[in-house]
């Protein structure tokens, strides 16, 4: 099981309209707060999706 934690870093399989795929997690629970690294837009997104979507998990500092 891959562990979550604020501050990572998440590839998603789809990217995001304005064309980057890495979201920055901001929130951890039920539902995930993601901010897209290319514009900043916010979204909430259920748990399940965001494990089932992620292709790359980075920590920061590694």
């Amino acid at each position: 099981m891959t562990v979550y934690q604020v501050g990572d870093i998440v590839r998603m399989k789809k990217a995001h309209p304005c064309g980057c795929s890495e979201w920055e997690i901001l929130r951890v629970g039920i539902d995930f707060r993601l901010k897209c690294m290319g514009c900043g837009h916010q979204i909430m997104i259920p748990r399940k999706l965001v494990e089932k979507n992620t292709r790359e998990l980075k920590h920061p500092g590694e």
